[in-house]
């Protein structure tokens, strides 16, 4: 097996899986979030969502609160710090796979803690359109 091959296979599958990779990306950019932001923002069904949730509780990635905001009940997310270590790890060796050596200039998202490779020798396609480093647009 080439050593790609084994960084590929040790990915950890409970993260790599899309919709947890969703739950996770959203959960790290915030302190918190209700079931419902994490559905609307995810594009979730109830059940779905419910079901990649205790997955990542059950593997202690996520804690879940159930509390009421005054009658109604509210369902409240928050990455553990177990589960910020393996999505910090994770987005590491993704982007390790995905830019290995290339020598290109590294910057840290400061929302999410990770790193965007920006090929500095590559004319950008959005030359001319007004975008600025460090803008939205230029983050992904």
């Amino acid at each position: 097996m080439t050593p790609r091959a084994q960084e590929i296979a040790q990915l950890d599958r409970l993260i790599h899986e899309p919709a947890r990779l969703t739950i996770m990306l959203i959960l790290d950019g915030v302190s918190e979030a209700d079931f419902l932001y994490l559905q609307r923002e995810g594009g979730f069904t109830q059940g779905n969502l419910s079901g990649h949730l205790a997955k990542l509780e059950e593997a202690g990635y996520v804690e879940i609160e159930k509390k009421f905001k005054g009658k109604v009940p509210l369902t409240v997310c928050r990455l553990t710090s177990a589960g910020s270590a393996a999505f910090s790890g994770y987005s590491q060796r993704m982007l390790g796979l995905l830019n290995p050596s290339t020598g290109a200039a590294v910057r840290i998202c400061p929302r999410s803690r990770l790193t965007v490779q920006a090929d500095k020798s590559a004319e950008s396609p959005r030359a001319g359109r007004g975008d600025t480093p460090g803008s939205r647009s230029d983050l992904l």
